[in-house]
């Protein structure tokens, strides 16, 4: 079975692009800047993304393409051509396949909700919600937490689910080329079209309400760009920062390994890595800054935003934004395009999510690529369930806390330090500049070896010490909810312990454990 390959490089950059380009670049980042002191957030912001995000960027990418010669597409394979003399080092890899899935389980949810507000922007569903309560009711009856005037039940909400879903299951059956790098070519400039656009209408909004002049768009990104240098002596700030460079990039995900080894050797990951990386930092500061915040200011004011913000990114998206769209003329259709704009932000990466799993099946197992998509789309559809039916109980917070923070930094710890000290920053280096058409600065040749592994093994150590302790006594989940979170833990070991073995599987029958002689 011949290996996929991207079409185009063109493709696989805005491919990675738009695995990195989500929710987190327009509601995620500025929440975070607001609540963490405004401009001053953003020096620990760009100190993350020199010393951790680049590097691990360029570590990925090339450990993608090295592993892709040698016929995998997953951390397990490529963890073993790394160092093939420790057979349990493929285990690790595990990491790079879990936390997508675990990822993918809820956000394919949330992915839904932002198509049914597409569609109820331009039917004008919600034009009757003119207040932040009401239209929070309408997100609470959308979602079947309670019955009112616009839906009852959860049945409109789950018909948009298996529209998403059936949607993302169509575009990883249809391959890397024809299906990812095709969708990626079309709804990247989209999403960028929609976002300048929104951009500028929010920019051009002036004093939307003359009776309280100092509520305008100048004040609104002051409010939001200006520094509260007090926020730098906090560590929330610059874990805050650091939080959102993993995010905002993908990184420590598995999902940039798996798009990368779909090159060949000759192919170019030094500069690519960097333009994906400059795409996604473009769309979150530029775009991410100016839309949210802005608006929210100019009509609510600055005590009113922080106190959505504090809300969180969900209650910014989903109520706020959409109160405030609708003041505006045309406002059903930049409602529209807002919603419409998050979707394709989201499919972009649910799709990035799901490919690590579908080429585990393929290249591990020999599982041709329609048959891996459906034993994907069977296995994931089991497990999105309690995200739909229990939302409320505290379930997605859950999934996400495992799958996007614990084990994002664990995997970026291993891969690192793999990286720079097993396989050797020499040959590490020499690879990343294989067929590179850029010459990196020699000072990050210093920063992959000591400075990023070093500040990730204090953030988990640091993590360990301080907060494991408590989150595994759940003492801060609420009592109704605690059997929700402990079933939802169950099912989350249950598929490690799932994916552990199929890993020991895949190896069992092949000679001294693997195929690669890399090391």
């Amino acid at each position: 079975m011949a290996k996929e390959q991207w079409g185009s490089r063109l493709g696989v950059i805005l491919a990675v692009a738009g695995s990195a380009i989500g929710l987190g670049n327009f509601l995620r980042f500025p929440v975070q800047a607001v609540n963490n002191g405004g401009g001053a957030f953003m020096i620990p912001y760009f100190l993350a993304l020199i010393l951790l995000g680049i590097p691990l960027m360029w570590i990925e990418w090339t450990i993608g393409r090295f592993g892709g010669g040698f016929g995998h597409s997953t951390a397990p394979g490529m963890f073993h051509t790394l160092w093939n003399k420790n057979r349990f080092i493929k285990y690790f890899g595990v990491i790079g396949i879990f936390g997508p899935i675990v990822i993918y389980i809820y956000y394919i949810y949330v992915e839904s909700w932002l198509l049914g507000y597409s569609v109820f922007a331009l039917m004008g569903k919600y034009n009757g919600c003119t207040t932040v309560e009401s239209m929070a009711a309408f997100l609470n009856q959308y979602h079947g937490l309670e019955n009112g005037e616009h839906f009852h039940g959860i049945s409109t909400a789950y018909i948009f689910f298996l529209i998403t879903f059936g949607l993302n299951i169509w575009i990883l059956y249809r391959g890397v080329n024809k299906g990812i790098e095709t969708v990626c070519k079309y709804a990247l400039p989209v999403l960028f079209v929609l976002a300048a656009f929104l951009t500028v209408r929010v920019l051009t909004l002036g004093t939307p309400n003359p009776a309280i002049p100092e509520n305008n768009i100048a004040n609104g990104l002051g409010y939001l760009w200006n520094p509260d240098w007090s926020k730098l002596g906090e560590s929330k700030t610059w874990l805050a920062a650091t939080g959102q460079i993993f995010f905002t990039l993908s990184v420590g995900f598995g999902i940039i390994l798996t798009y990368a080894s779909y090159l060949s050797r000759k192919d170019d990951v030094a500069l690519s890595g960097l333009t994906s990386a400059v795409t996604n930092e473009t769309a979150e500061v530029i775009f991410g800054g100016s839309i949210v915040i802005p608006a929210a200011f100019a009509f609510f004011g600055g005590a009113a935003t922080l106190s959505f913000a504090a809300g969180g990114p969900f209650n910014l998206g989903f109520v706020t934004m959409p109160v405030v769209l609708q003041q505006l003329p045309l406002g059903n259709l930049f409602g529209f395009a807002w919603f419409f704009l998050l979707f394709l932000a989201g499919i972009t990466s649910s799709i990035s999510m799901a490919q690590p799993s579908v080429a585990f099946l393929e290249d591990e197992f020999g599982i041709t690529k329609p048959r891996a998509s459906m034993i994907f789309a069977i296995g994931t559809f089991v497990m999105t369930q309690p995200s739909i039916f229990w939302n409320g109980k505290g379930v997605i917070g859950e999934i996400d806390f495992w799958g996007g923070t614990v084990c994002l930094v664990i995997f970026a710890t291993i891969e690192t330090v793999l990286f720079a000290w097993v396989f050797g920053m020499d040959k590490a280096w020499m690879e990343l500049h294989t067929g590179s058409d850029i010459k990196i600065p020699r000072v990050f040749r210093f920063i992959i070896k000591y400075i990023t592994p070093t500040i990730l093994l204090l953030i988990l150590l640091s993590w360990f010490w301080s907060d494991l302790p408590g989150i595994l006594k759940m003492e801060k989940v609420a009592e109704d909810n605690v059997p929700y979170i402990l079933t939802t833990r169950l099912m989350l070991l249950g598929f490690l312990v799932i994916l552990v073995y199929l890993v020991w599987r895949a190896w069992k029958n092949k000679p001294q454990g693997g195929t690669s002689n890399a090391t």
